[in-house]
């Protein structure tokens, strides 16, 4: 008797995944929106290319930062830090929602899941430790952001393809190519024009770059029937009653003749 092989289906993404799709739109969407928001409010103009992010969150109005003195003045910084918050429970949510269904089975779908929710969860950390409260710990958490996130995302490039993150891979691949840079340059204070806030930002920026087109990848994902193919006839030894005219091997007719 010959084996055959399973009907081929199309990868299905449950609904679960396809809201923790949603969540990491609402993650990137609300970040950007807050950092407009709360850097239109500076009464000093709050420049994208030479102030960091975690100026936005900073409490005191002060000269800050020995290394590159510029004043920071925050009036809406404790939008800016639950918006860091926010962000990393809705980056970490997405990401379990979205589970081994979306980022496939084996050690690198879990390295670079566990190297995600680190990543989560130090947005979480900056949210709650601005930079002029703990520099320290803020720190930390930017190192995390930008160094152990960023190796998370290009161990993401390397999802089996079979996994529906895992078609993504040279769009992952170069962004988690740009993001490394980005860190490098931006921790070892290497400026080449454009700014270290600049820097930081594509740095930082990465995965939420990654995860608005992971997420509309996975949105646009339709479910479609698997076809059905019906088994081929099994080759077996054909039963066989004297006078009979045909007889039968349980799955197909076989035509009479000799024994």
């Amino acid at each position: 008797m010959t084996s055959h092989s399973p009907p081929h289906r199309e990868a299905r993404i449950p609904t679960g995944a396809k809201v923790g799709a949603v969540l990491w739109i609402v993650a990137a969407l609300q970040f950007l929106a807050a950092q407009w928001t709360v850097g239109a409010a500076w009464r000093t103009p709050y420049s994208w290319i030479r102030h960091n992010i975690s100026d936005l969150g900073n409490v005191h109005c002060q000269t800050w930062d020995v290394s590159r003195p510029r004043y920071v003045c925050s009036p809406l910084h404790d939008v800016m830090n639950l918006s860091f918050a926010t962000h990393g429970v809705l980056l970490l949510a997405g990401a379990l929602l979205t589970g081994a269904a979306c980022w496939g089975r084996g050690g690198m779908s879990r390295t670079a899941r566990i190297l995600f929710l680190l990543n989560a969860g130090a947005w979480v950390l900056v949210g709650f430790v601005p930079a002029d409260v703990d520099e320290n710990l803020h720190v930390l958490g930017a190192l995390i952001i930008m160094g152990i996130g960023n190796i998370g995302l290009l161990c993401t490039g390397f999802l089996r393809r079979t996994a529906p993150l895992g078609r993504l891979r040279p769009i992952t691949l170069a962004l988690a190519a740009v993001a490394l840079a980005g860190a490098a340059m931006f921790f070892g204070q290497y400026d080449p024009g454009i700014g270290m806030g600049t820097l930081e930002r594509i740095a930082a920026f990465g995965t939420d770059a990654w995860v608005l087109v992971a997420a509309l990848a996975l949105l646009r994902s339709r479910i479609r029937p698997a076809r059905h193919v019906p088994a081929p006839p099994r080759r077996g030894r054909c039963s066989y009653s004297p006078g009979a005219k045909s007889y039968e091997d349980g799955t197909s007719t076989c035509s009479s003749g000799s024994p």
